[in-house]
């Protein structure tokens, strides 16, 4: 709200005399001449008109002292909003100069009112904000409407506070000179509530930043404990294979003297012995053909089969290591002959059948299946106690199943197997299934015997399955 301060107009009531120089000049215009004739009623008639005349001014007089008694105290009252409104007024001409202004307007200035009068506004702008205040004047005094703007303006002592600026065009009455109108309010509690709110803004935006990094910080902090964990699962797993592995090499090596020894004992109980026999037969038939030619075809037949056995016991032990069969021939003739050799030694009754594209695998997983079946029917004769066993080579989707069933004795396998101290046999026979991409399982049932379950795939290109614990 905009107010100006307004001069008091002069209502005093009129004196004695000046009521009667009108009351004669109105006299005058009647052209009321004295007639001698008058009688003594028109002079009291005549009285009787002024003295009504003199009460209808006394009326008026009384009117227009009561009219001003009004007009004193309205504009007592505007004075007082005027001068202690919240807002600081001002009254600005066209070269900034101050020419009225407000107790609270002085007050914000820092400066008494008279000393603010004639000087100019922009003296009190702080200069960032003269460019501001200068526009905002310009379109005050050019534009109709009201114009507003923020700066920062100075008190006397240089104390700087941000204000708000609102300003209307007017002109006094009878002057050309235009001036302007101007409400100042004090905005720097606003600014610093906004600063405030800004600071609540960021002071919030970095709390969610902070959350979103603690919640992950969490998460990788669970992720870790989660690695650790793991990491503590694979040293276990590992020291626990590092221990099947020593246990497995030493088990290989005590299996590789067993093996030394039962070849050493053979070649020293038979081939030997034979060598032997063969030896003391020449130096008989040296002693024979001198002393007894007929008796020599006889001695010679007997050492040619000293000699026969021999080169058996030295094929025995060389399909034992490596049948030629296996090479020479394929899978199939060489399972049929190491089958039929059991059969020969009281074994087993064992039936055998395959599916003829298995030689179609390359020779590293034919051996596997030969050294699975030799090793599972070397266990049938040796433990099981089975009257009949079946070898069944046959196909299934993209790889090659191998069966071996036995009727004899069941035993713990899956127990065996998990132990880390199992038996060298069933571990070899599923770490060579495992080696060449395959899978190895055993079932062994009381009443129903074991069944041996291999398989290998055709695709030579298969990674080898991770070992089972």
């Amino acid at each position: 709200m905009v107010c100006i301060m307004k001069r008091k107009p002069n209502l005093s009531p009129p004196s004695t005399s000046a009521l009667r120089d009108r009351a004669e000049k109105h006299l005058k215009k009647r052209n009321l001449s004295v007639d001698p004739t008058r009688t003594e009623a028109d002079t009291l008639r005549l009285l009787h008109e002024l003295q009504v005349h003199q009460i209808e001014l006394e009326m008026q007089n009384a009117e227009l002292h009561r009219a001003r008694l009004e007009i004193e105290t309205s504009l007592d009252k505007y004075t007082e909003l005027y001068d202690f409104a919240p807002v600081g007024y001002f009254s600005i001409d066209q070269q900034g100069l101050i020419q009225e202004v407000n107790l609270m307007g002085a007050s914000m200035l820092g400066a008494v009112r008279a000393r603010l009068l004639q000087r100019r506004l922009q003296a009190f702008v702080s200069p960032t904000s003269r460019p501001v205040v200068d526009a905002f004047l310009k379109a005050a005094f050019a534009k109709p409407g009201k114009q507003a703007c923020e700066a920062l303006l100075l008190t006397a002592t240089d104390a700087p506070f941000w204000a708000d600026l609102q300003g209307v065009s007017a002109a006094k009455p009878n002057d050309q000179k235009r001036w302007c109108r101007l409400a100042i309010s004090d905005i720097a509690a606003l600014k610093r509530g906004q600063e405030a709110l800004r600071s609540v803004e960021a002071l919030a935006a970095a709390n969610l930043e902070a959350n979103k990094e603690i919640a992950r910080r969490r998460a990788a902090e669970a992720l870790l404990k989660e690695s650790e964990q793991n990491q503590r699962e694979l040293l276990i797993e590992s020291q626990v294979l590092q221990f099947q592995l020593r246990h497995l090499t030493h088990q290989i090596l005590q299996a590789q003297e067993n093996e030394r020894r039962n070849i050493s004992r053979q070649l020293h109980d038979e081939i030997a012995q034979i060598l032997t026999g063969i030896n003391v037969h020449l130096a008989a038939l040296s002693e024979t053909a001198l002393i007894k030619p007929r008796e020599l075809r006889k001695r010679i037949d007997k050492t040619r089969r000293l000699v026969m056995q021999s080169i058996d016991v030295v094929h025995r032990f060389a399909r034992n290591l490596r049948p030629t069969l296996l090479d020479d021939l394929g899978l199939i003739p060489a399972l049929r002959s190491f089958i039929k050799e059991l059969a020969e030694q009281k074994g087993p009754r064992i039936h055998f059948t395959a599916f003829a594209g298995v030689e179609t695998l390359d020779i590293s997983r034919r051996t596997v299946l030969y050294r699975v079946t030799q090793e599972a029917l070397t266990n049938v004769v040796r433990h099981a106690h089975a009257e009949s066993a079946a070898v069944c080579v046959s196909k299934i989707a993209n790889a090659i199943r191998l069966e071996i069933r036995d009727d004899g004795r069941s035993f713990p396998a899956e127990r065996l197997l998990a132990s880390k101290t199992g038996r060298l046999g069933l571990l070899g026979m599923r770490e060579r299934v495992e080696m060449v991409g395959g899978h190895f399982s055993i079932e062994s049932v009381p009443g129903k015997g074991t069944t041996v379950s291999v398989e290998i795939p055709f695709d030579s290109t298969i990674s080898p399955r991770k070992s089972r614990k």
